[in-house]
């Protein structure tokens, strides 16, 4: 057998390697694109203290005494019968801390889901459709921009002298989505020249599906952190309102008992348990929040994740450039 059947037969008897895809290659690149928050030691810590707050939240008002009682002596220190004292009415701060939590945590997410619903529909809308009507929804997403917030939230809340938790958490989120939609829109016009995108117009999608099934998943990082940033305006808002005396007046918040106690004259009673403990609830939710968002920053922009080895390769090389030295 010549050595030309001999190459024939060993090619038919071996498969054909084909080249990989172009589908297959931006599969690996998206797998090896896509890293988790979960192994930040940012998203481990800022959740562990998130979750203990929410599971506080739930489980702590079922084992304390009403919020509002007056039934027990007025300001009492931190004790085994009362765990952080009381306030100048006889209110046990542990019940109130509780329901406290339940009050700001509603607040924050109501509000950051009005916000991120109206980001969505004057930034990916706006961001996907162009001509005219994405200028018509950007003029009044500038506009809403150039707007103090808080200041607004202020003027509408001394209007209106019954206001529920409900209330405050709608003003606060119509007033906290325009920046979100911005960087929203923004993003949805560089994703809509993606070729995928084109792809599906071509095919005859709808545009409702399009933005639903190919640019959606592409901000969910974005929308995460948006969101979470959201809560955090909303909870501090409240707090700062509250504190003014324009938080809600029919509920229990951590910025209503910062508000009773200032008018109670808790510091130069002494009375330190009954401001500290919601100051530090509301620092460590924020703090929880900003580690959850630090950690989403570095999914989204691989830079942030690379910048403390690069900071670790420069010292590096100038310790070892001293020594040589």
């Amino acid at each position: 057998m010549s050595d030309t059947e001999n190459t024939l037969l060993i090619t038919k008897d071996q498969p054909m390697t084909q080249p990989a895809s172009t589908i297959s290659l931006a599969t690996q690149r998206s797998r090896k694109r896509r890293v988790l928050p979960t192994s930040s030691a940012k998203f481990v810590v800022g959740a562990t203290l998130v979750l203990a707050i929410v599971l506080f939240a739930i489980i702590a008002p079922m084992f304390s005494q009403d919020p509002r009682s007056t039934d027990n002596p007025a300001l009492l220190p931190p004790s085994a019968e009362h765990w952080l004292g009381t306030t100048k009415l006889g209110n046990d701060m542990f019940a109130q801390l509780a329901i406290g939590a339940q009050g700001s945590l509603l607040v924050g997410v109501v509000a950051g889901g009005i916000a991120i619903v109206l980001s969505l529909v004057f930034g990916v809308l706006a961001g996907y459709l162009g001509g005219w009507r994405e200028d018509a929804l950007a003029l009044f997403t500038n506009v809403m921009i150039v707007i103090p917030g808080l200041p607004l939230v202020m003027v509408i809340a001394s209007f209106v002298p019954q206001r529920s938790w409900q209330l405050v958490a709608f003003v606060l989120g119509i007033t906290s989505w325009a920046g979100a939609a911005y960087v929203l829109r923004l993003q949805t016009r560089s994703l809509r020249t993606r070729d995928y995108v084109y792809a599906s117009k071509v095919a005859g999608e709808r545009s409702f599906r399009v933005i639903l099934v190919e640019i959606m998943p592409n901000l969910l990082p974005l929308l995460t952190a948006q969101f979470l940033f959201a809560i955090i305006f909303a909870i501090l808002g409240e707090a700062g309102l509250s504190y003014l005396g324009l938080g809600p007046n029919s509920s229990i918040t951590w910025g209503t008992i910062l508000n009773d106690a200032q008018s109670g004259q808790a510091l130069g009673r002494g009375a330190w348990w009954w401001f500290v403990p919601p100051g530090v609830m509301i620092a460590v939710l924020g703090a929880g929040l900003a580690l959850i968002n630090f950690a989403i920053d570095e999914v989204i922009n691989p830079k942030l994740r690379a910048a403390p080895d690069a900071a670790r390769r420069v010292r590096k090389a100038a310790k070892t450039k001293g020594v040589a030295a």
